[in-house]
């Protein structure tokens, strides 16, 4: 009777014919194919789910040198493919989260679903992880999570939470932040005040022009690198990661997007995933706080919405601010992080371990 409804339709037939295998992430000692490749390595150098308002959800994939792609939703198979495609599943039952299993006809698979946790009371809660890396490995899903400020989350947002397992929740805030809009935390849960800008005087006079507003923004991503609240707060986010093995972690502040914009871009660089894609992440703070951005500038007058308007958005100069501030001051991200995170080489080899597949 679901059969119609769980159909894929496939709009990108296989493309195998035009795709050249590449070397795949290798791991010494583990079984071969007949043809030598490591069947522990992950083929896809893309996937991403994407749902939609009217509950359905594309699935997009490129896994170079494969044949065959099958994907499969609650156990059951909703799309086919080949080494490229792309498909709408419709119809799946209502979940506090869609999961679903990509699996190529050599490799290993990928256990992926949408980004973005939809809550009532946060409009930036989304997965830390989904991202390929430059050794063609997967940061898991469902294991870390990034987003704006939990206090106007409801009874049924934070059973949701609950239901993820989220166990840490790092408040990266200010305290008159904290103290204005203190925390909602699921139960069970262990919260952490983690204040990037403790001690730093960032924000402490609002700027008056927009170059003036772009300028405290560059600023700020360079005192968290920089200044000593930032060190220690991210040193109590890399750490409260690697000890919480119970899973998830998340951490957040106001908007989800600077303070906590940093704190994934830094995870995500600690974990080999490249530059772009991390700023592409980044980014990704436009599209899912455009509204209630939008909502914000439209009640301002001109002139004064044009000061706040840098203060609303992520842009890649902050980003960018962040990264200079590191090689200024460490040389490299490795330096950054033993040097400023105490992140040693061993600890980070753990940190893969334990966060990415492949």
């Amino acid at each position: 009777m679901k059969k119609a409804l769980l159909a894929a339709t496939v709009v990108a037939s296989a493309l195998t014919a035009s795709l050249v295998a590449a070397p795949a992430a290798t791991a010494s000692g583990f079984p071969r194919d007949r043809d030598g490749r490591d069947r522990s390595a992950i083929p896809f150098t893309e996937a991403t789910v994407t749902a939609g308002a009217d509950g359905s959800f594309t699935l997009d994939w490129k896994a170079r040198g494969t044949k065959r792609v099958e994907i499969k939703a609650n156990g059951k198979v909703v799309a086919k493919g080949g080494a490229q495609g792309r498909a709408v599943v419709t119809g799946l039952p209502a979940a506090d989260r869609q999961w679903f299993d990509f699996t190529p006809d050599h490799g290993r698979g990928l256990h992926l679903a949408d980004r973005l946790i939809k809550l009532d009371g946060a409009v930036n809660f989304r997965d830390a992880g989904g991202y390929r890396t430059t050794t063609g490995q997967w940061v898991k899903m469902g294991e870390v999570y990034r987003s704006d400020a939990l206090d106007k989350l409801t009874a049924n947002d934070l059973a949701k939470l609950q239901r993820l397992r989220v166990k840490t929740v790092f408040d990266l805030r200010m305290a008159d932040e904290r103290t204005q809009a203190a925390d909602k935390v699921p139960a069970g849960a262990s919260y952490v005040v983690a204040d990037v800008f403790a001690g730093s005087g960032s924000f402490q006079a609002l700027p008056r022009t927009p170059d003036e507003a772009v300028k405290a923004m560059t600023d700020a991503e360079r005192a968290m690198v920089a200044g000593e609240g930032g060190k220690k707060a991210y040193t109590q986010v890399f750490e409260g990661i690697q000890r919480d093995r119970a899973r998830s972690v998340l951490f957040h502040c106001t908007a989800g997007k600077d303070r906590t914009g940093w704190a994934n871009a830094s995870l995500l660089t600690a974990l080999g995933v490249p530059r772009e894609t991390v700023e592409a992440d980044y980014l990704a703070s436009n599209d899912y706080r455009k509204a209630a951005n939008d909502a914000v500038l439209s009640h301002l007058p001109a002139q004064q919405a044009a000061v706040y308007k840098p203060l609303l958005d992520v842009r890649p100069e902050y980003l960018n601010a962040g990264y200079a501030e590191v090689k200024a001051r460490y040389g490299t991200f490795d330096r950054y992080l033993k040097d400023g995170l105490g992140i040693d080489s061993r600890e980070l080899r753990e940190l893969k371990r334990d966060l990415l597949v492949g």
